[in-house]
């Protein structure tokens, strides 16, 4: 009789941990403004890759889906004022200045590991891709590597958290 009991203790706890830990929301949720979007040279140096004040936002909900916007500022507008009928150079500042994904994330705490699951993006190639990025979690600051470019060069964004 113990062991009947024990088993259907057993068998109660695990949904009902299951619907706590799924009722927990994502350790990352909220809205994060950007700090700093730069990248780290071979060599250790540290250089601005989206300018002197780039802008960005990243919002995560309860579930972790996550969108994110990383602009240079003082990208030059078109002027035709059309986007379809811009320049080469106004195309080029466009795209290179700007980064934007959103998909789902995960997080592995012990490692300090984010992964973004990106189902769509701005630079296409990222698309359907799973990226596994180092992260830092300071108080309301949160700081991640992006994978090391072609080049050796590896973007490093720093967000704050604003709620």
């Amino acid at each position: 009789m113990k062991i009947l009991n024990r088993l259907f203790c057993l068998m109660m706890w695990v949904p009902a941990h299951q619907a706590a830990m799924a009722a927990q929301p994502f350790p990352l949720a909220g809205t994060w403004a950007l700090v700093a979007a730069d990248r780290l040279l071979p060599d250790g140096a540290r250089l601005h890759d989206y300018g002197e004040a780039p802008s960005g936002l990243m919002m995560i909900d309860s579930e972790g889906r996550y969108t994110v916007q990383i602009y240079q500022q003082g990208r030059p507008r078109f002027a035709s004022g059309d986007k379809k009928s811009g320049t080469e150079q106004e195309f080029r500042a466009a795209v290179e200045g700007s980064s934007t994904h959103f998909g789902r994330m995960a997080i592995d705490e012990p490692s300090r590991t984010l992964t973004f699951i990106i189902e769509s993006a701005a630079f296409s190639n990222w698309e359907g891709t799973r990226q596994e990025r180092r992260y830092e979690l300071k108080g309301d600051e949160l700081s991640y590597r992006v994978p090391a470019r072609p080049d050796g060069q590896i973007p490093l964004s720093v967000w704050r958290r604003v709620n």
